[in-house]
């Protein structure tokens, strides 16, 4: 997900001393808590997942951990027990990024795949985090306004402050607590739950931010910690948006090049116009939108959302792309446009949307704390995403940029940017992949730098994290996790 410019800082509401976690008199019932295990209830519309061989439970944590006694939220969890029981090594806690992104279903969609060779060993714990999914959670916009919201080709002054008057008046107690911070504590406290003495953790995108968080507020508490698809924490958030969009931008191009030499790519045989053609078109439906079969308006918005959702992903997610452009550029039909573009907000086919993108702007404005940008820093800004990413921001507008920050938020965190060190935790993995689009390469360098105690492995390739995408890069992370062989400094390895 984009990453939000910061607001104004104030008092942060929960004080950013160092925690004591299960030390804390006050935390006892919270690390001690017995969590009900039961298999999970069947989702009918999930296919080729049988949900009663997860185990499902609820965990409480307290609102805010300055006050712990005052209220408590509930935290939605989901286990797979290790298939090998006489082997296993203990739990291990999956986060998928957003912010926003859903534990659950990370396990639950991954166990028998993606993460098969892991549950052999570890139990796999998925948690939503607060604010998150089937947690106490934020929400702001019905699906009619979040419809809206998503086919808007330009914000107005309104836009920021309209949403987050939405927020408040919805989630106004949860807001002020939802940040990383507590997220992070909320982890450790999981921990104890189900019996680790350390943490270990797989987190990509997000997750890297939460997983370095932890490690920063408990280091002595890690295990193995790996962190893929990194974000620097000490990155300036418009900066941040800046170097990302760019990253896409370069995907964008590379992916248009691509398409030229397959059969059907409705962008000619010029590698080099390739993508101002893909860009014309998708800007040209802010004049000239399509009309899907559901009645909506595949807006210029829409369009490019759809796109950049298809860049996240791997070769094939490059052919859906080139596939639903050809149908829109030539056909005159942008359903598998506005199909991808459905993924990526978390709309279902019957028209409901998860609550991530609500989640997604509370998470990102309880964690930055640097002052709001100014008139200047903003012009500043959209000149640098136009001469970096030109073809993705020919259409943005001040306007545009100033409705992603927190300025009209209605709480204000005292968070800021700042390198964690994280020092004396157990050795830590980053990996970090050249032609990552959401997370640059260079946030990834940035984080294993930062900590005291971290290894980076390069993935050289495009593409969003590198765990699915690479069997080297599996096979160092689960080597990690499983036996505790970090792979040698300066290790890369190749796409596939």
């Amino acid at each position: 997900m984009a990453v939000s410019v910061a607001p104004s800082p104030s008092a942060s509401p929960t004080p950013t001393v160092k925690p004591t976690g299960a030390d804390d008199p006050a935390l006892k019932s919270f690390y001690g808590q017995q969590v009900a295990w039961a298999p999970c209830a069947d989702d009918p519309e999930t296919k080729n997942v049988d949900e009663s061989t997860f185990q499902c439970g609820t965990a409480h944590v307290p609102l805010d951990y300055a006050n712990p006694a005052t209220e408590a939220i509930d935290l939605a969890l989901v286990r797979k027990p290790a298939a090998k029981q006489d082997q296993r090594l203990g739990s291990l806690f999956l986060n998928p990024g957003g912010p926003g992104g859903s534990g659950i279903e990370e396990v639950t969609n991954g166990a028998a795949s993606r993460f098969q060779s892991l549950n052999d060993r570890y139990d796999l714990v998925g948690f939503d985090p607060r604010g998150v999914g089937k947690s106490s959670s934020v929400h702001c916009l019905d699906d009619a306004a979040r419809d809206q919201l998503n086919a808007q080709d330009h914000a107005d002054a309104n836009t920021g402050k309209g949403f987050a008057d939405a927020c408040q008046a919805k989630s106004g107690k949860l807001l002020p607590f939802v940040g990383t911070r507590n997220a992070a504590r909320d982890l450790d406290v999981l921990r104890g739950v189900v019996g680790d003495q350390k943490l270990n953790y797989l987190g990509f995108s997000y997750g890297t931010y939460l997983g370095a968080s932890y490690a920063e507020q408990f280091p002595t508490r890690t295990g193995h910690l790996v962190l893929d698809g990194a974000m620097d924490p000490n990155a300036d958030p418009l900066d941040a948006n800046v170097a990302q969009l760019a990253g896409f931008e370069g995907v964008f191009e590379r992916w248009a090049a691509d398409c030229v030499s397959h059969d059907g790519c409705p962008l000619g045989s010029d590698s080099g116009a390739a993508a101002k053609k893909a860009a014309d078109f998708l800007d040209g439906l802010e004049q000239h939108p399509m009309t899907a079969k559901d009645g909506r308006q595949v807006t210029s918005a829409e369009g490019w959302t759809g796109a950049m959702d298809m860049l996240y992903g791997d070769a094939k997610s490059w052919e859906y792309l080139r596939d639903g452009l050809a149908w829109a550029m030539k056909g005159h039909k942008a359903d598998y446009l506005l199909a991808f573009a459905d993924d990526y907000n978390g709309r279902d086919d019957k028209g409901h949307y998860n609550n991530m993108a609500d989640a997604n702007i509370a998470i990102d404005c309880a964690d930055y704390g640097a002052p709001t940008p100014s008139d200047d820093r903003i012009q500043q800004a959209l000149q640098q995403l136009h001469d970096k990413a030109k073809y993705l921001t020919a259409r943005m507008t001040a306007e545009d940029l100033k409705s992603q920050d927190c300025r009209a938020w209605p709480v204000h965190s005292g968070e800021a940017p700042h390198v964690v060190k994280a020092a004396g935790s157990a050795p830590i993995l980053v990996v970090g992949s050249t032609g990552d689009d959401a997370t640059p390469y260079t946030w990834a360098q940035n984080l294993a730098a930062g900590l005291a105690n971290a290894t980076l492995l390069t993935r050289d390739g495009d593409g969003h994290t590198g765990y699915g995408k690479s069997a080297c890069i599996k096979s160092a992370v689960d080597a990690f996790l499983i036996n505790g062989t970090m792979p040698a400094a300066g290790t890369h390895c190749a796409t596939g």
